[in-house]
């Protein structure tokens, strides 16, 4: 019989856990929450210094009555939940359901599940911290306050099964506000003047600067012709050499944010899929039958870069002895803290620098050991050399007019030789090599081309935009990222297009009427405050009933002013011009949970609805009769499609285009490769193919 009961959150960690601690030990699993407040109604008393009322959990009842017939055999029980805010409250409710002293050595805590970290935890128990489950239950009590308030106004007032939050709100409105600007952007001209030179047979390229006295700016046509006016001959002199060693340091080892952000960008995972692998990491994986389930990565939910001196020890040592000490780096540049990090624990890492990626190849799922490798790379990156790059700058003028040359060359690769940071606009370190060129020096042009631009407006939000944007402006927390991103597009307010947020004809009504009525909900310096504040009660600074009743007492009265004043918002139907299929009468458009979609106007009396079909300009290849138009399979991936199905079934993943094959006549479509949009001949005896567009 067991001595000791711990109780973990996941049944996967339970037997990893067991397995470390022994036969004294006996650990079984909460599965999350085991109490929270009700779904039902608002479970938070206003009038009684905001009193939660919590409830177990609807099926929890089984589980919570499995731990206290384990409790009461066992002399001492550990609750050893998540290392964060929403860990230590599931440790607290449990505390108060198994009726244990939280003031008691009773929380253990662990940032890895590997043998050593979690007998070297349970060296080191301690009390329950109340300030950090006073922070959580703030937040919760929070938004609970804020959803069970304005989200029934929604349902009355604009549609039902529409939710509003602190987080939600705030992201939409960063979406909207982007796609305005995109909207009201006035594009500006600009010229450049490309130049192809060479030196000694050398060819190399250079940009027109300016003059031999200042940098000048084209703004158009005519000021390209006064340059161009000027030059006499394709002689051109050295005026200027500069040569700079320049250093680039690695980017530090992961936080939870720059996870989501870098998965995105180089896996092309959304945050939900990236922290649901990540957590499979985090929990163990099934290496041998002499191993058992092992943790492989510390925990994923985490603000800070630091990293434990005794993993610095065992990757240093790794890349000594793979790359070399030139490889090793002597400093670590140090990263500026967040003013909003809590630095609760490690960055996200392995947690073992020696388990590498080839070695678990026949053991994780293919996005697993993508995620894998992708986290190893940053973590051995993060503690290498920086790079050196030899730049050089070189001058070159006729008749006043001044070109610019920029050239630069990996000296020395550093922790490039491994891994080398994503980013959103797509721009890595190039190598692009100059002839070697003095002042004094005659180059040759051999062409001059101008050539016309337009500014462009911002980019839409990707997921991993979004998330940087949310983290530099103080908004949300680490664990809140994924499903903020993921209910928004649940309810229908945005959509992806091209992996960018577009908000929907559905999240501009709410976004209104919210900004509206509950200006401070969507206001960014006000999240970031309620984040400020929320981090204060977890350092003991403040109370969290002060922070609640602060907030509360300017709410209430908006919310009954919005419930009296807020007009009945009626989303008309369009027509559809076309009739319905089954009663002939008139279909319109209507606005759905997942977009528009196409009904039938007698409803209720007929009931059929149809997918809006986008026409694509192409005949059908198959029957010759229908016109091939966009579809989503359930699993919300594009397809293409007669629009006469069922009568004809022609389906294609790739997109059609209206032209035939010029070899053989037959369709033509676009091939999304990794390196752009490739146009193919689907005929399998034709190898016709053209050159992938960016």
């Amino acid at each position: 019989m067991a001595d000791y009961l711990v109780i973990v959150e996941s049944p996967a960690k339970a037997k990893t856990i067991e397995r470390y601690l022994g036969k004294k030990y006996k650990v079984k699993a909460s599965i999350g929450h085991v109490r929270d407040l009700p779904r039902s109604q608002m479970g938070i008393d206003t009038e009684n210094n905001y009193e939660p009322k919590y409830i177990t959990i609807r099926g929890k009842g089984p589980v919570l009555q499995e731990l206290k017939s384990a409790a009461k055999k066992v002399k001492k029980i550990y609750l050893a939940a998540d290392p964060d805010r929403e860990g230590e409250a599931i440790a607290w409710h449990l505390a108060t359901a198994l009726n244990i002293d939280i003031e008691s050595d009773c929380r253990v805590v662990f940032n890895e599940i590997t043998k050593d970290a979690i007998l070297e935890s349970f060296k080191q128990p301690r009390p329950i911290n109340m300030d950090l489950v006073d922070a959580q239950q703030a937040r919760r009590i929070l938004d609970r306050l804020v959803g069970y308030n304005i989200s029934p106004i929604l349902w009355k007032k604009v549609k039902k099964g529409l939710s509003a939050g602190r987080v939600q709100s705030v992201s939409l409105r960063l979406i909207i506000d982007r796609e305005h600007e995109i909207k009201n952007f006035e594009p500006e001209e600009y010229w450049s003047i490309e130049g192809s030179f060479e030196k000694g047979a050398k060819p190399f390229d250079a940009l027109f600067y300016g003059s031999n006295k200042e940098k000048i700016k084209l703004t158009n046509e005519q000021q390209v012709k006064e340059v161009l006016a000027k030059l006499k001959g394709n002689d051109f002199t050295v005026t200027n050499v500069v040569k700079k060693e320049r250093k680039r340091n690695a980017a530090p080892a992961f936080t939870t944010s720059s996870l989501q952000q870098e998965a995105a960008r180089k896996l092309n995972f959304r945050a939900k899929k990236t922290m649901m692998l990540a957590q499979q990491l985090y929990e163990g994986i099934e290496l041998s039958k002499k191993e058992g389930a092992v943790g492989l990565i510390t925990y994923m939910r985490t603000d800070s870069t630091r990293i434990s001196d005794t993993a610095k020890a065992e990757v240093v040592d790794y890349i000594e002895k793979k790359y070399g000490k030139d490889y090793v780096v002597t400093e670590v540049k140090q990263v500026k803290k967040q003013t909003n990090a809590q630095d609760a624990h490690e960055a996200i890492r392995p947690t073992s620098t020696l388990r590498t990626p080839e070695e678990l190849k026949t053991i994780l799922s293919r996005d697993q050991l993508r995620l894998y490798r992708l986290i190893w790379d940053r973590f051995v990156a993060s503690q290498m050399a920086p790079a050196i790059l030899d730049t050089v700058t070189v001058d070159l003028e006729n008749e006043g007019v001044q070109f610019r040359a920029n050239g630069s060359q990996v000296k020395f690769p550093g922790f490039m030789k491994l891994y080398i940071e994503g980013s959103d606009d797509q721009t890595e370190e190039t190598t692009k090599l100059l002839p070697v060129m003095d002042i004094g020096d005659k180059v040759k042009s051999l062409e001059i081309e101008p050539k016309q631009h337009f500014t462009q407006p911002p980019p839409r939000y990707s997921e991993a935009r979004l998330v940087k944007t949310l983290e530099e402006l103080g908004i949300g927390r680490p664990s809140t990222y994924a499903p903020t991103l993921d209910t928004i597009q649940k309810r229908g307010y945005v959509q992806l297009d091209a992996k960018r947020f577009v908000p929907t004809e559905l999240g501009e009504i709410v976004h209104q009427a919210t900004m509206e009525f509950f200006p401070e909900i969507i206001n960014i310096e006000f999240t970031a405050q309620m984040e400020h504040d929320l981090d204060k009660i977890e350092e003991g600074i403040k109370g969290w009933v002060q922070v609640i009743d602060e907030f509360y007492r300017d709410f209430e009265p908006r919310v009954k002013h919005a419930d009296e004043v807020m007009e009945k918002i009626v989303i008309k139907d369009e027509p559809a011009g076309e009739d319905c299929d089954n009663c002939g009468a008139p279909m319109v458009y209507k606005l759905g949970r997942y977009g528009k979609f196409m009904a039938c106007s007698n409803f209720p009396d007929c009931r059929n609805t149809k997918a809006i079909m986008k026409l694509i300009d192409v005949k059908c290849p198959s029957c010759k009769e229908g016109e091939i138009v966009e579809r989503k399979s359930k699993t919300k991936r594009l397809f293409y499609g007669c629009n006469r199905y069922p009568e004809c079934e022609f389906v294609s993943w790739d997109k059609p285009i209206s032209r035939p094959c010029p070899k053989c006549s037959s369709l033509l479509v676009e091939k999304k490769l990794k390196k752009g949009v490739q146009i193919q001949c689907t005929n399998s005896d034709c190898d016709y193919e053209e050159t992938p567009s960016q």
